[in-house]
């Protein structure tokens, strides 16, 4: 009985190692860059890396996004790495089907990182801000086709949303495209505390701004 429970034991630990190495090799096949972008994020001067990879041998195409920021000595460290911010280009219960997406774009403008994100009916720019080592979420601009509203005219309305999360002023504004014609428009306040971080932000979140 006593060596049988050592042979069990031996092989609960063994595919412990196993599904380990498995991850670590799974980590490792984010090879292919898709998208990169340098510029100060941590307001000491130098250049900090954004960098975007996609792990081609998973079906589902994954992607990861990492930050690297400088050092005094000049290197780069590994300061935010995350596989939920960017969605799959073949996503898991889509059947083999593409996203329809493309691979976000990502810029560094006085010391803010952007990200632009194509979603349904529009675009959606998320501005991330370095803060006591970590990039939060301060500001979004949503801009989409409202097909709730219909046409005018045989223009089309879209609906243009500013949410300021510092402030919590939410703002959203109906127009008729191409006549500069504003339809409506609300404003309220929403306070999100604390600010969301960008290594807990999923690509599914755009949809709550």
């Amino acid at each position: 009985m006593k060596n049988l429970y050592l042979y069990l034991v031996l092989i609960f630990f063994s595919s412990q190692m196993n599904l380990f190495a498995q991850n670590i090799k799974n980590k490792n096949n984010y090879t292919y860059q898709v998208r990169e972008e340098e510029g100060d994020l941590n307001n000491d001067g130098k250049m900090d890396r954004v960098i975007v990879k996609m792990d081609t041998i998973s079906e589902t195409k994954p992607l990861i996004l990492q930050i690297f920021l400088s050092h005094p000595n000049g290197k780069l460290t590994l300061a935010v790495s995350s596989t939920k911010i960017i969605e799959p280009q073949y996503p898991n219960g889509k059947k083999g089907k593409h996203s329809e997406y493309q691979i976000p774009n990502f810029f560094i403008e006085k010391g803010i990182l952007r990200m632009w994100s194509e979603i349904k009916g529009g675009n959606i720019t998320c501005d991330f801000k370095y803060h006591k080592g970590n990039f939060e979420l301060i500001h979004v601009d949503k801009f989409i086709q409202n097909t709730d509203k219909g046409y005018i005219d045989e223009y089309t309305i879209f609906t243009q949303t500013t949410f300021n999360l510092i402030t919590g002023l939410r703002t959203e504004v109906d127009d008729v495209s191409g006549s500069g014609k504003i339809l409506d428009r609300r404003k309220k306040i929403i306070l999100i505390r604390p600010l969301p971080r960008i290594q807990d932000f999923k690509f599914s979140d755009k949809k709550r701004y």
